[in-house]
């Protein structure tokens, strides 16, 4: 099918495995059940939203079925050029961080009738937390004295109170630096739109400051 594709091995992809497929193309596999309808959303929405955003996305070029012992959808995108942020060593940091707030609030401002909501499909990215309150208050019980746990809980206790108060928006939800593409000191292309969706763009200030 053709060489794995250097930005999107093990440290830099979890929900797919890509190959480059010749000097224009790239194959985007699911790597588990959880991710498969992640390629139906790049599908419908990629095209969609490219035209509207100041950076390069990936459009998907064909859409291929399950077969050959591969159990999934996949999808074949044009191939982007540059260097992951993750693995490149920035000398302008400022300017790909403007660059990537421009391209953020662009696509907030794309028309959002019709997109999906927070979901399966994105981990409830763009969503309320308090989805994973169960799970997040049995892993401070699990960590037990490895934190400060009566600390730990404050903060979360906060987190759920707080709300958007906005209308909802696209987010991209998985701003990630192994899905900033980096070409010439600046930002070339944003990848990775499987947990796109309509909702609180907060996610993505989160991705981006968690790393």
């Amino acid at each position: 099918m053709g060489e794995p594709a250097r930005r999107c091995g093990r440290a830099a992809s979890w929900d797919n495995r890509t190959f480059r497929l010749g000097p224009d193309l790239a194959v985007r596999l699911p790597s588990a059940v959880d991710y498969r309808t992640q390629v139906d959303e790049e599908q419908r929405w990629l095209p969609f939203l490219a035209p509207h955003v100041p950076l390069p996305i990936p459009v998907p070029r064909a859409h291929g079925a399950p077969g050959a012992g591969y159990p999934f959808s996949w999808s074949v995108h044009g191939w982007l050029a540059g260097e992951p942020a993750v693995t490149t060593q920035l000398t302008k940091p400022s300017e790909v961080a403007r660059s990537l707030a421009r391209f953020l609030v662009a696509l907030q401002q794309v028309d959002h009738a019709g997109g999906p909501p927070p979901g399966q499909h994105c981990f409830w990215r763009g969503g309320p937390l308090r989805t994973y309150d169960t799970q997040t208050r049995r892993s401070i019980d699990i960590l037990g004295d490895l934190v400060d746990g009566p600390a730990a809980t404050t903060v979360w206790d906060t987190a759920l109170r707080a709300h958007w108060g906005g209308r909802p928006v696209w987010f991209h939800g998985d701003i990630a630096p192994g899905n900033l593409l980096v070409r010439d000191d600046d930002l070339a292309a944003v990848i990775d739109f499987g947990c796109c969706g309509v909702g609180d763009p907060a996610c993505d200030v989160c991705e981006v400051t968690r790393k």
